[in-house]
Parts: structure tokens; C-alpha cells; sequence
């Protein structure tokens, strides 16, 4: 009796001992210390990188004690792995890699609560062997599209370009439609976006770098971007509010598309420049804005995107491009003035002159007083001076058509040379000088 006591008692405390393990994250199974030396003899090997020497018993472990404890597949998927990296025998160097993605499963089936992380690192392993072997480009791709539905935008910025990557080298072999190719860089894209909100400034940095990378691969699959599906598909998700990132993502796909004279593209710029303002982005805003007729709006970008540049020729070409505006809608004094303002960034800018000559070229009607041929045509004059500094020689011969004839400078008692200033709104002084003889 004292001995079956015995027994039960020792039972006893040994389910005890074996349950306080398995609370402790460590489930010996019912051959308990079989299990224990398996463990060391594995993580010995291991540690010394006799990596053959630990496959027997990490392979006892295994079948016998599946959920042991995380470690067992987290070691044994370092052993396959350095195994893989030294064999040269290219079927055995499969065989290991392909058991490593095994325990990537397995894990996941005896501890699913660590599933989302498990999936990345195994699209990370399996890239990390296959990026140049096409005949497994789709089995990467489809352990990333798994990650990225199980982790979304928390997903790591290397896996997201990564799986940007397989997108690319399936879709070259003809194994993606456009669609899933569109679909997927759009979540990568989201993704990355989202990740930028909070991040620190070098780590923006990163992203964008990725973001370029991840861009640059969607154009590397020539892909066709259609308009419609761009503005069917995505157009929408901006209607519900000013999202940046959708916003970014359109206007990227738009422009790769050549879908920019889309209302949506406009729209899309606009949430852009708001929440992040360029001088790339107020320059399309003006320049649409120009085209729609929308002037006053032109206007505005235009002089938002010279203050966003540190280029003095960029600041240039926003002003002659307000000065063309002001030009059109007959605001002669304050297109000069814009011109001057050019001038004032780049004394060199030929646009500028060439501007305002013609400017001066067209006012005659509006300064003439009738009164002295050699007065009013005296503007001709100015506009050829102007389009002398801008070497435009052709313009130049024009305005020397209307100059005055000598005989009106004879008749007018005056002399070549003499300084005329012509008043209006132009108030300049000029040499006068007579038109060439036919």
C-alpha cells in the first residue's frame, strides 16, 4: 500500500513539476527528460554551428514535442537557413530552405496568436533564397500577399518593397494582371504613406526613398495605367475627405498615365499642396488652373511656387508665367511689372525682354495721340531696345519697321539720337532713330 502510495505521490508531483513548465512556456510532453537532453544536444550543436550534428535531435523535438516551446522553430529555422547558405549541391540547398518554410508553418499552427509576425519573416526567408529564382517567383509572392493581409500597413518597409519587387517579376512572366499589379502597388503605396505619418524625419526619409523604389518597379513593369480606373477606382476614396495619402497615390498613378488633365489630378494636387507644399505640385496647380481659365488661381500657385524654390531661374519662369496672364487680360503696366520681377531673379532672362517688347509692340493704338508720328511711333523704338536684350532679331526688324520715316523726324524739325520719352503708361526714354529705308 506504502508503495503504490509512493507511486502516486511521485506522479503526483511530477504532473505538477511538468504542468509548472508548460505555464513557464515550456511543454516537455510525457517523455520528460528524453525531451530536456534532445533540447541541449540541439542547441549545443547549434551554438557551436554543427548545424548537421543538431538536425537529429531538433528533428526528435519536433515530432515529439511539436509545441515544446517558439524556440525549437525559431532555432531550427536559423539551422536550415545556415545550412542552405553553405550547401553547394543546389538540390540539397532546396531540400534545407524548403524545411525552413516548413517550421515557418508549423509554428503557426501550434502558436497562431504570433501568425502575422511568423508570415513576414517567412515571406522574408523565402525572398531572401528566390529573388533570382523564377521558378519560385509566385510562391514569394503569394508568402507576401498573406503578410500584408495579415499586417497591412504594418507590415516592415523592406517586406513592403519586397513584395513590390515579386509583383514586378511575376507580372513579367506573365503570371499578374494589370489589375492585381495596380491593386497591389496601391496597398503598398497606402501603406508606406501611412507609416510616414508619425515617423521621425530621418526615418521619413527611409520611406520616401522606398516609396521611389516601389514607384520606380511599377514603371519597370510597363504596365498600362488606364484613366478610367484610376478615377473608377480611386477617385471615389476622395470624396469622403482630404486624404493625402489616396490623394499622393492618385496623383502618382495619374501622372505615370498621362491622365493629368483630369479634374481628379487637379483635385488630387490640391490635397497634396495643402498638406505638403512643392514647388513641383503649385507649379501643375498654376499651370491647370492657367489652362482652365481659372487666372486669379493661376496667379496664386504660381507665386506660391516661386517662394518654394531657392532657384533664382525657377522664380523667374513663375513670374513671366503671372506676366503672360496679366499680358492676356490687357493689364499692360502690371505684366511689366511682373516681367521686371523676373528681371529681378535673373537679370539674364531672355522671356522676360522678349515680354516686355511686345508689351510696348502692341500699345501704340493705346498711347497714340495723334498729334506727332514721331512721338507715338517712338514706342516702336522701345520695344526694339527691349527685344535687343532679349537677342530676339526677328522681333527686332519688326519693330524697326515702325519706326519713324526720316522725313517725319526732317518734317518734325528733330534729329536722330535726340531723346524721346514717350509717356502713357509705358514712361520710358528712348534715341530716336528712323525706320530703314525700303
Amino acid at each position: 500500500m506504502k508503495t503504490i502510495t509512493k507511486i502516486l505521490g511521485a506522479a503526483f508531483f511530477l504532473s505538477l513539476a511538468i504542468g509548472a513548465s508548460a505555464q513557464n512556456g515550456w511543454n516537455w510532453g510525457e517523455q520528460v527528460d528524453i525531451a530536456k537532453e534532445k533540447n541541449v544536444l540541439y542547441t549545443d550543436a547549434k551554438k557551436a554551428k554543427n548545424y548537421k550534428a543538431a538536425l537529429e535531435p531538433l528533428k526528435w523535438l519536433l515530432e515529439n514535442t511539436p509545441d515544446l516551446n517558439p524556440s525549437i522553430y525559431i532555432n531550427g529555422i536559423d539551422i536550415y537557413e545556415s545550412l542552405a547558405k553553405k550547401e553547394k549541391d543546389p538540390a540539397k540547398k532546396d531540400e534545407y530552405i524548403q524545411k525552413g518554410l516548413e517550421l515557418f508553418d508549423t509554428r503557426i499552427k501550434y502558436y497562431p496568436e504570433d501568425e502575422s509576425d511568423i508570415q513576414e519573416r517567412k515571406a522574408i526567408y523565402g525572398y531572401s533564397f528566390y529573388k533570382k529564382e523564377k521558378d519560385q517567383y509566385f510562391n514569394v509572392y503569394e508568402y507576401f500577399k498573406k503578410a500584408y493581409e495579415l499586417n497591412g500597413a504594418d507590415l516592415r518597409r523592406g517586406s513592403l518593397v519586397a513584395y513590390m519587387d515579386m509583383v514586378y517579376k511575376n507580372y513579367l512572366y506573365k503570371r499578374l494582371t494589370d489589375e492585381i499589379v495596380i491593386d497591389t502597388y496601391s496597398e503598398i503605396s497606402e501603406a508606406l504613406a501611412e507609416q510616414r505619418k508619425n515617423a521621425s524625419e530621418s526615418e521619413r526619409k527611409k520611406i520616401d526613398n522606398s516609396s521611389d523604389l516601389v514607384d520606380r518597379l511599377l514603371t519597370a513593369t510597363k504596365v498600362e495605367i488606364s484613366c478610367d480606373f484610376v478615377e473608377e477606382k480611386l477617385g471615389p476614396k476622395l470624396e469622403s475627405g482630404d486624404d493625402v495619402n489616396m490623394a499622393k497615390q492618385i496623383f502618382r498613378l495619374m501622372l505615370k498615365g498621362k491622365c493629368l488633365d483630369s479634374p481628379l489630378a487637379l483635385k488630387a494636387a490640391g490635397i497634396i499642396q495643402s498638406d505638403e507644399p512643392t514647388y513641383g505640385v503649385a507649379k501643375f496647380l498654376a499651370q491647370k488652373n492657367g489652362q482652365d481659365g481659372n487666372d486669379a488661381k493661376a496667379i496664386e500657385y504660381f507665386q506660391e511656387a516661386a517662394g518654394l524654390t531657392d532657384d533664382n531661374s525657377e522664380k523667374a519662369e513663375m513670374y513671366i508665367n503671372i506676366a503672360r496672364i496679366q499680358m492676356k487680360n490687357g493689364q499692360k503696366s502690371t505684366a511689366r511689372n511682373s516681367a521686371r520681377r523676373a528681371l529681378s531673379f535673373d537679370p539674364s532672362y531672355k522671356d522676360a525682354f522678349k515680354l516686355i517688347g511686345d508689351l510696348y509692340m502692341t500699345s501704340f493704338d493705346d498711347c497714340k495721340k495723334e498729334q506727332s508720328q514721331v512721338q507715338d511711333r517712338a514706342v516702336f523704338i522701345a520695344a526694339y531696345n527691349e527685344y535687343r536684350k532679349a537677342g530676339n532679331s526677328a522681333s527686332m526688324a519688326a519693330a524697326k519697321a515702325q519706326f519713324p520715316s526720316i522725313e517725319d523726324i526732317f518734317n518734325e524739325g528733330k534729329e536722330e539720337g535726340e531723346s524721346i520719352t514717350i509717356g502713357c503708361w509705358i514712361n520710358v526714354t528712348v534715341a530716336l532713330e528712323r525706320r530703314p529705308a525700303n
